[in-house]
């Protein structure tokens, strides 16, 4: 990181509210029109600043950003608090004493010889009840 933009980004908690808006219309080229904590408005203009002298997200990034965006709005992402995993990874799991072993291919899973499109469909062979893929095979953390 430059000398200077690390500089900016040290001083930026030092500055008063008031100073932190004024340089959030000159970063942004228009005013905050709602109120945010202090702290949000240091990481946006960090960020901002980082963007501007580093660059920002490649388009296919932003690509990827507004389909997701989109599927949340739409309530079509079912699949989007699942991580994407590279082929030929190995997910093991220990279930009533039996190991288990799935390998992701390029069509989904495959579970003792058998391709599978899902891990929950996998999931439910194993333990006889609906349960979810990622969160069986602990790709995601249970929130409830």
């Amino acid at each position: 990181m430059s000398n200077d933009i690390a500089k900016q980004l040290e001083c930026l908690p030092q500055l008063t509210r008031a100073e932190l808006l004024s340089l959030w219309n000159e970063v942004f080229g228009h005013p905050l029109h709602c109120r945010a904590h202090k702290d949000f408005l240091i990481s946006c203009i960090a960020y901002r600043l980082q963007e501007q002298t580093y660059g920002g997200l490649s388009a296919n990034t932003r690509k990827q950003l507004r389909k997701i965006a989109t599927e949340i709005e739409t309530g079509s992402g079912a699949g989007l608090d699942v991580p994407r995993i590279k082929l030929g990874t190995r997910l093991v799991r220990e279930w009533n004493g039996d190991t288990h072993e799935v390998t992701v291919i390029t069509e989904g899973f495959a579970y003792r010889g058998q391709p599978y499109r899902s891990l929950s469909e996998i999931a439910r062979l194993i333990t006889g009840t609906r349960w979810s893929g990622p969160l069986f095979f602990g790709l995601r953390v249970s929130h409830g």
